[in-house]
């Protein structure tokens, strides 16, 4: 079904109404439990049918979609800390973040960060905080579990750097106890080792006003104590032994030593030049609607440094912040409240776009137009951060967020101009223009090594991964397998499969397949993404199904379907080997593992039929599937996501080409 201009159901493109149609007596695949599935084709077709129609009623007016961006409870927690922490707390938003937060406790009373996982120590240690500002009481049943499961996880002194800052602005831990951060960094130039540039971009925008706060060091009045949350309350923080000398950590940790003693000395008019300069770089950095980077934590931590600078909440710097905030909760109809991390409607948008179109809808059809209008006003054409190392090069691309000029990322622009490219656009000449602007751009980016990161090219120092105070997540921003599979596809599609720089891709590529045939991967979850994301990427490029890294790629994913025909690979597979490839079935995953079976031309295998059956039998009647697992990756293993629309996309990307085969690349127009 597919939704005409006043948003009700129409009929599909004609490729979709010959499906549909589809008398496949003879085909028979496995499906939920081993029975048999007659007509496939016809399954699959009606599956598609009701997928597009769900997903057209989702659109957007204005032509974007944007499902929600479930992280984990620390959003939450921290929110409300920041509220607490500027006077601003109320109590309707308090109890709503509780109703969340309660609501994701696990039996044993830790939390998790990410569905059906273990618990976590930091993500515990700030729910639980969170839910006292809430008023529940230590000695609640679910209060003690929590408190209990923290003091045999080490206590708030084995957690990470980041909750401690949070504690540590309520006098909860000692600022002297943590890594020194000095404002000083700022003045670092660009070529020198540990310069702001040299961490990756979301980095950069949480570190430089942690600067501030760290130069700081405010405190505001505990409005309860944290003993509980100690294994010894008497000795908080236990002394621990140096690492060697002769090693990174070793060394970082004696730097940190010198820094907390230059502290102490530092010339107080220097180090007020620093926190104004690292000020102004934040300024200049909010975006139009109020954000920074269009994510929650740089937000959160530029808008307390401003404040600590005197900045006060009527300032229409810290207006339009606190206001981003409140536009990054999710109210339910239950009353509860979830913080995004970010929003990803640039993202959705140009996936739901390459989904309808694959899946039959005409290529002029009202939404698909709507949908690149709004994608080409997004398009950013100003110089942002990425020019650091790549200066002359002129902008072109598209962000993830819906503000966030200063960081384009090289991902969206180049599934953007795969969207782009299905669509029959009324104005052609300003579509071409654009494309040519987007894949000038994104060459441009590509690294030394002939792949692309995410936000910036050659990203890829070691040394900020070894600071003690980046004990969370990812740091830099280093080319990956996924991101260049899409440049690689896209640039395929533009008509430069042959061009030297496609080539240089295609073969770190190569280089980069593990020896189960799989590809690791870096913004999904996780070796199903990123064979899902090079399959489809090589044969775009020309390379033949018969290709060895092809075929064994295809005998991996046969290897790991479950045997309800579906496909799954738990977070836990990025530190442990043994969930490679393993865990429960999910819509999205299944969705990738049949994209890159269907590029292989694996379209009449078994594998592929019963993973066509699992999508069509697992379908609910609105044609929406069910996910509460996590699929997406933020930073591996440490911040998860589950994108909400991944289970509408994905699915029906895979079911279009199933019934109608791969999109052809052709010559740039």
């Amino acid at each position: 079904m597919t939704a005409t201009t006043d948003g009700s159901a129409g009929a599909v493109g004609p490729r979709a109404a010959a499906a549909s149609n589809t008398n496949d007596t003879d085909a028979s695949a496995s499906g939920l439990g081993g029975t048999a599935a007659p007509g496939l084709d016809g399954a699959a077709a009606r599956a598609a049918e009701r997928a597009v129609g769900h997903l057209l009623a989702r659109q957007d007016p204005e032509g974007w979609w944007k499902g929600d961006l479930e992280t984990n409870v620390t959003m939450d927690a921290e929110d409300l800390l920041l509220r607490q922490f500027l006077g601003i707390l109320d109590a309707d938003t308090t109890r709503a973040a509780a109703l969340h937060i309660r609501r994701q406790q696990r039996e044993d009373g830790a939390w998790a960060t990410f569905y059906g996982g273990p618990g976590e120590l930091s993500a515990t240690i700030e729910a639980y905080v969170a839910l006292r500002l809430a008023g529940d009481l230590p000695e609640a049943p679910h209060m003690a579990r929590a408190a209990a499961w923290v003091r045999a996880g080490g206590g708030i002194a084995a957690a990470r750097v980041f909750t401690r800052i949070w504690l540590s602005l309520f006098g909860w831990w000692r600022w002297e106890d943590l890594p020194e951060l000095p404002p000083e960094l700022i003045f670092l130039p660009k070529w020198f080792p540990l310069n702001i540039y040299d961490f990756g971009c979301w980095a950069r925008q949480t570190i430089v006003p942690l600067t501030v706060v760290s130069a700081k060091r405010p405190v505001r009045p505990a409005p309860f104590p944290l003993d509980e949350l100690h294994t010894d309350p008497a000795l908080p923080n236990p002394p621990r032994p140096l690492a060697p000398a002769t090693g990174w950590d070793g060394l970082f940790q004696r730097l940190d030593k010198v820094l907390h003693g230059y502290r102490r000395v530092a010339p107080r008019a220097l180090r007020r030049t620093a926190m104004n300069q690292a000020a102004r770089w934040i300024i200049e950095r909010q975006e139009n609607d109020g954000c920074w980077g269009g994510i929650q934590p740089p937000a959160v931590y530029s808008v307390i440094a401003l404040h600590l600078l005197g900045y006060d909440l009527q300032h229409p710097v810290m207006r339009a912040g606190l206001e981003s905030l409140d536009r990054f909760a999710v109210w339910r109809e239950d009353g509860s409240r979830m913080i995004e991390a970010c929003q990803s409607p640039v993202w959705d948008t140009c996936l739901a776009t390459i989904a309808l179109a694959d899946a039959g809808l005409e290529p002029d059809h009202p939404a698909l137009v709507k949908a690149v209008d709004w994608m080409l006003d997004e398009e950013i054409t100003r110089t942002g951060d990425w020019a650091v190392r790549r200066p002359g090069l002129p902008p072109g691309g598209w962000a993830f967020e819906f503000h966030n000029d200063n960081y384009p990322d090289i991902d969206d622009t180049a599934e953007v101009l795969l969207a782009l490219r299905r669509v029959r656009h009324p104005d052609p000449a300003r579509l071409e223009a654009a494309v040519v602007r987007g894949a000038r751009w994104t060459l441009g980016m590509q690294s030394k090594g002939g792949a692309w990161g995410a936000f910036d090219a050659d990203n890829t120092s070691a040394l900020p991964n070894k600071l003690p105070f980046c004990d969370f997540g990812e740091v830099i921003d280093p080319p990956s397998v996924d991101v260049t599979a899409h440049v690689v596809e896209m640039l395929a599609f533009e008509g430069l499969a042959q061009d030297p720089r496609t080539r240089r891709g295609i073969d770190w590529l190569l280089a980069e397949q593990e020896p189960n045939g799989a590809w690791f991967g870096r913004w999904g979850v996780n070796h199903v993404y990123g064979t899902g994301s090079v399959l489809p990427a090589l044969t775009a490029a020309g390379l033949p199904v018969s290709h060895p890294a092809i075929r064994r790629a295809v005998r991996w994913l046969g290897s790991v379907q479950n045997e309800d025909g579906g496909w799954g690979e738990d977070l836990r597979s990025y530190h442990d080997e043994a969930w490679i490839g393993r865990g429960a079935s999910t819509a999205s995953q299944t969705g990738w593992a049949l994209i890159a079976l269907l590029a292989a031309g694996e379209r009449d295998s078994e594998p592929v039929r019963r993973g066509v059956a699992w999508l069509a039998e697992t379908q609910r009647e609105d044609g929406s599937w069910d996910e509460p697992y996590f699929t997406g990756t933020g930073f591996p293993w440490d911040f998860s996501i589950n994108y909400h629309l991944y289970r509408q996309v994905f699915p029906l990307t895979a079911l279009g080409r199933y019934l109608y085969g791969e999109p052809s690349p052709g010559k740039a127009r």
